[in-house]
């Protein structure tokens, strides 16, 4: 604006800023020229307002809160906010020591030490590249591959935890109930309560134990003659879900205080699935008499 000295007022009152209305008061008012042609600045005693863009070049310091209506753009250099709170961001490069975000879309992003807790109200994605998070605490996570080095403290699955494919190395496991395709340990397995095996490696290239069938049956009393009198005493008895190729292994509970022969000797063989046949033979040439008692017996099935 030129200087108004040596102007006439008809012909330089244009020139000057005014209020619209009366004199400056709390209310926001339109700052116009002389000639009421309206500028984008709006001023109280309060405050002031841009209506238009607003610039400024020089460093500035704003001590209140300041909103954003739309969008916050930094084009170039760095920008350092102290507390930044946002409904929607979409950020390309930030460094952030503090931040509440609603919902941010990051191309990437610094953020060098978070001292209390961050939460994320619904997800967040990793694309690609990696994450390294000290400590996490989630409700629901999908997670497409995870290097976790150290747990300090327990660790608890809610619902499942699986590994499709690779080898999952595990010091120690405390399960309720699991469900495994492969295990292999190192150091031995410990069950505390009951675990369910499909197929039963033992040792690194086998046998492998396919089936195990377990079963009682009642004993009456008997008497073995001596072996050059017949010499044996035998019987069949169910064991559910034994077939003809299983060993079968048990043993009578009564048969340690039978009378006469000390020397009697007890066997098992599957003859029909289902059925197994036991034997009591007596080497001695003293009659041995066995009391009533508990044949107990488990059928074992194993593949190469």
């Amino acid at each position: 604006m030129a200087s108004l000295a040596n102007q006439n007022i008809s012909e330089s009152f244009g020139q000057l800023l005014k209020t619209a209305g009366s004199s400056v008061s709390p209310a926001l008012q339109n700052i116009t020229g002389g000639n009421d042609t309206a500028t984008a600045l709006q001023l109280s005693t309060t405050g002031v307002q841009s209506t238009g863009s607003f610039g400024v070049d020089g460093a500035s310091t704003l001590t209140g809160l300041v909103t954003f209506g739309t969008s916050l753009t930094a084009s170039t250099g760095t920008s350092t906010i102290g507390t930044l709170s946002a409904s929607t961001a979409t950020i390309s490069t930030a460094t952030i020591s503090t931040a509440t975000i609603s919902t941010a879309t990051i191309s990437t992003a610094t953020i060098p030490l978070q001292l209390g807790a961050v939460t994320f109200g619904s997800n967040i994605t990793a694309s690609t590249g990696t994450a390294i998070i000290g400590t996490l605490s989630a409700s629901t996570a999908t997670i497409s591959t995870a290097t976790i080095p150290l747990q300090l403290g327990a660790v608890t699955f809610g619902s499942t935890i699986t590994a499709s494919t690779g080898t999952n190395t595990l010091g120690t496991i405390s399960v309720n109930t699991a469900t495994i395709g492969t295990i292999s340990t190192l150091n031995g397995l410990s069950v505390a309560t009951t675990a369910t095996v499909g197929t039963l490696e033992i040792g690194a290239t086998g046998p492998n134990l396919t089936n195990a069938s377990y079963g009682t049956a009642a004993f009456t009393l008997s008497t073995v003659s001596a072996y050059n009198a017949g010499g044996t005493t035998n019987g069949t008895v169910a064991l559910t879900g034994a077939q003809n190729s299983d060993i079968v292994i048990g043993t009578l509970n009564s048969l340690g205080s039978a009378t006469g022969s000390s020397g009697l000797i007890i066997g098992f063989h599957c003859i029909a699935n289902n059925v197994v046949r036991y034997s009591i033979t007596n080497p001695t040439t003293t009659a041995g008499t066995v009391p009533a008692g508990t044949l107990h017996m488990t059928a074992l099935r194993f593949t190469a």
